[in-house]
Parts: C-alpha cells; sequence; structure tokens
C-alpha cells in the first residue's frame, strides 16, 4: 500500500477506510521511526496529537504504539489539540518533532498524517523525501498502548498552558480584554474550539462561540475551511448581533478566516494584507516577508513602501517554513488563510493570527472594514477569487499537458508579462493583476486563483482560466 502513501502540500491526506487506514498509518509511523533513529532525533521523543476528526484518537494511539515500539518516547496529547499548540509543545518539550492525526481543512470523509521535524514547522521537501523513501523499508513493529504507558514509553500531555504562556507574550490580552467587543468565534467543530474563549475571559471583551463542539460531519460546510461559502453562519451571526467581528478557525486551527462588523467575508489574501501591515506600521518589525506564489502582491506593495525584502515560493508551508528560517523573515503566509510570525513558530498559527488581527483593529482605533480601508488606501485596489474544479483523477494528465502547452500573450486584454512555472503556472499581468492555475496537493482539485484591481477584472481572467485549461 506504499504507493498509496504520498505527501502533498501538508502531509499525507486521505479516504478513511479506503487508503487511509490503521495498517497504513501505522507503515507512515514505522518510517516516521526509521527517520528519527538514523536522524539521530529518537533520543528526543516525538509529539503526537490528533484533531476532532472521526477516529483521530484511535489513529493517534496506533502511532504511538509503534512509536513506543522502536523505543521512541511519545508526549501523546491528552485530547484533541490545535496544530499550532502540538508544534509549541515540540519545543517546550524539546522533541524530535510531531506526528498529527488531522486532515485540516479537507472534507469529512478524509484524514491525514502531518509531521512536523524538531524546529515545530512544516516538513522541508527533504524530509519528506526522506520519509517516503522509508515507507515499507522495514516491518512495522507494534507496542500494546497500555504497555507502552506502564513502561513509561507514552506520556500524556496537555500543551494548553505553555502555548497561552507564549501567546501572552505575543499579544496584550488584557488590552483586548478592556474593549467590550462582542467576538462571534467559530470553531468549525474542529480542535480549536475553546481557546479563544479561553484567552480573553475574564475581562468586557466578550466572545461567543458557535460549531464548538465535537461533530466529524462538519454539518452546514463542504469542509472545516474558513472561507466564505463555508462561513454562512458565521456571517449571518455577526451580522444579526450586531458583533465587532467574526474569526473562524479551519479544523485543526492553523488557518484563520475573518468576517467584518458588517458579516461581510475578508478574504484570506487581505487578511495577509493586513497582518504584514500591522507587524511592519503598527509593531515596527522590520526583515523579510515570505509568500507562496498563490497570495497576495498586496505585500509586496508593503516590502516596497516599508523596504523590505520579499520571497516568493511554491504553494505549502513545506516551501514557506524552511525559507522563514533562512532568511529571518517577520512573517509567512500563504493564500489558504495560513500564516506564520518571527518569535513563535515558522508554522501556521490561526489562533495567534485571530489576536493580532483584533490587535491591528484596537491600535489602529478603527472597525475591521475601516481597517482594512486605510490598507487599501496604502497599497492600491486588490481583488481576488478562486474557483475549484473537480476532475477525474484519469485526466489529470491530459489537463496538465493543456495548460503546459498554453502561453497566452494576453488575457482579458492584459499583456502577460511572464509565467512563472514553479509550483503552478502564474500568469504575470501588465497592470500588476495575476492568474495562477494549479492542482491542490491535499485533494482531486484544479484550483483557479487571480487577484486584479477590479471585480470585473477578477471574473473575466477565471474565465480565462477555465479556457486554458479546458475546464
Amino acid at each position: 500500500m506504499a504507493s498509496a502513501i504520498k505527501f502533498g502540500t501538508d502531509g499525507w491526506r486521505a479516504a478513511i477506510a479506503e487508503e487511509y487506514t490503521f495498517d497504513n498509518v501505522r507503515i507512515v509511523t514505522q518510517a516516521v521511526a526509521d527517520y528519527l533513529h538514523e536522524s539521530g532525533l529518537a533520543p528526543r521523543g516525538l509529539v503526537v496529537g490528533y484533531d476532532t476528526r472521526f477516529g483521530s484518537e484511535r489513529f493517534a494511539a496506533a502511532t504511538a504504539e509503534v512509536l513506543a515500539a522502536n523505543g521512541i518516547h511519545v508526549y501523546l496529547t491528552e485530547k484533541a489539540t490545535p496544530t499550532p499548540v502540538v508544534c509549541w509543545s515540540i519545543l517546550s518539550k524539546k522533541a524530535g518533532g510531531a506526528a498529527i492525526i488531522t486532515a485540516s481543512h479537507n472534507p469529512p470523509s478524509d484524514n491525514g498524517y502531518k509531521y512536523k521535524p524538531e524546529y515545530a514547522g512544516s516538513a522541508s521537501p527533504e524530509v519528506i523525501a526522506r520519509l517516503e523513501d522509508r515507507l515499507e523499508k522495514a516491518p512495522v513493529k507494534r507496542m500494546a498502548l497500555r504497555e507502552a504507558e506502564k513502561q513509561g514509553l507514552v506520556e500524556r500531555i496537555n500543551g494548553t498552558p505553555d502555548y497561552v504562556a507564549q501567546i501572552k507574550q505575543m499579544v496584550d490580552l488584557e488590552a483586548i480584554k478592556r474593549e467590550g467587543w462582542t467576538i462571534i468565534n467559530d470553531a468549525m467543530y474542529g480542535a480549536g474550539a475553546g481557546f479563544l474563549p479561553l484567552l480573553l475571559d475574564g475581562g468586557q471583551t466578550k466572545v461567543v462561540p458557535i460549531n464548538d463542539t465535537r461533530n466529524p460531519l462538519f454539518p452546514g460546510m463542504r469542509s472545516p475551511e474558513p472561507i466564505d461559502d463555508n462561513l454562512t453562519k458565521l456571517k449571518n451571526v455577526v451580522k444579526q448581533s450586531g458583533a465587532f467581528a467574526g474569526l473562524a478557525y479551519d479544523g485543526d486551527a492553523d488557518r484563520v478566516g475573518l468576517v467584518d462588523e458588517k458579516g461581510k467575508f475578508v478574504d484570506q489574501l487581505r487578511v495577509f494584507g493586513l497582518l504584514t501591515y500591522y507587524l511592519l506600521e503598527v509593531k515596527g518589525w522590520r526583515g523579510p516577508i515570505v509568500k507562496s506564489l498563490s497570495t497576495t502582491s498586496m505585500v509586496n506593495r508593503l516590502a516596497e513602501l516599508y523596504n523590505v525584502p520579499i520571497y516568493e515560493t511554491p504553494v505549502g508551508f513545506k516551501h514557506i517554513g524552511p525559507k522563514m528560517i533562512e532568511s529571518n523573515a517577520i512573517i509567512g503566509g500563504e493564500e489558504s488563510g495560513g500564516f506564520a510570525f518571527a518569535k513563535h513558530l515558522p508554522e501556521r498559527d490561526g489562533i495567534l493570527s485571530s489576536l493580532l488581527l483584533l490587535d491591528l483593529f484596537l491600535k489602529r482605533g478603527k472597525t475591521p472594514s475601516e481597517t482594512m480601508e486605510e490598507l487599501l488606501n496604502k497599497v492600491g485596489p486588490h481583488f481576488y477569487d478562486r474557483i475549484d474544479i473537480t476532475y477525474p483523477a484519469e485526466q489529470r494528465d491530459t489537463i496538465l499537458k493543456r495548460v503546459d502547452a498554453a502561453r497566452p500573450d494576453a488575457l482579458a486584454g492584459l499583456t502577460v508579462n511572464s509565467i512563472n512555472t514553479q509550483g503552478g503556472y502564474k500568469y504575470y499581468l501588465q497592470d500588476g493583476s495575476w492568474l495562477l492555475i494549479r492542482f491542490s496537493g491535499t485533494e482531486p482539485l484544479l484550483r483557479i486563483y487571480t487577484e486584479t484591481r477590479s471585480p470585473e477584472l477578477v471574473e473575466k481572467l477565471l474565465a480565462e482560466g477555465r479556457v486554458i485549461a479546458g475546464a
């Protein structure tokens, strides 16, 4: 079954009971154990965490059993835990890394396996290649969980207190508590439930949770991804209650979604612009910005205005995180709503992102929509959208060849200045607009993205993308 196990942009994901089985989870974990021994990290142990999806705690237990049988100490979270909290536990425990049972924002039919190395970020392509090379190279070892606990090889942990202490170093929570805002928090039935109320409890600001119970079916949404189509309930509650803002987390809380005081979704590219503006203008930080090729050119403009370097990577934090470490960046971000920050983790953190947004609004003394208007006045108009197209697996090569052969001179009447084929096909246009066509690394989807200077051009460019892809 190793041929069915492939790590995408962030770990291995597959349909439960099809490719995602206990046997395959154990095969992956044996490869992880072999990698840890060969790299000298095994004596540091491994953190094992999991989300709220169907069977996640049992898959985590199976992971712990294999690690223990390989003589590796396991720090097993005592409950479903957000990915950024698990990543912080790597640092607090000085562990050799983490294995996290989560499919993040994928549909409810899926589960997944994220491997985080000792630096507490996404595994680099080099690490992933070493893991994949070890699949089914050695027999899977197993030890019953009770026996592993009895021998002290498995230790139950609660990473929340250490994580909360770190967040308090990053954000003035007391100032936010004093504002008296009402914040609606949509946990999307995921592992982030309860964290924002915990962090902001005890002051005048009130956090109202929705979708904060475990439900692996994620009712009312296609998947627990904090994008416009999945946040109808959050938008309605914000608008009807007169709340200051709505904040959503994906299934493992490493991504954030923002709804402004008018009940309007603020897309992920604009959120990246807001967070970068916050660090540069409000915090006064200076240093490189790292972005994936699928995200906003607003941060390019901010880099020019504040005279800081900017680096563009292929999609996925397996590229962004290592580049952040290499360049000592202040922020890294991707189009899907995942953002990482200096002085914290080289990994996405939806919980911290949400708090930094609130601190931005507080420091500027403005509502979310007013703050967005302030940013756009600085960087110029930017409009974005993305369409996802499901395709039969057997058509992937045909679609890829069609897109690869296309070399348009113009799109929607705008000259194509250049084409970047690193991790997709990105067309840079004469007025700063861009169009990107790429396959998802975690789902059977063809994604078409664009960012441009008017809503009308958004529709025209997305239509051009469909023509190129033959979709």
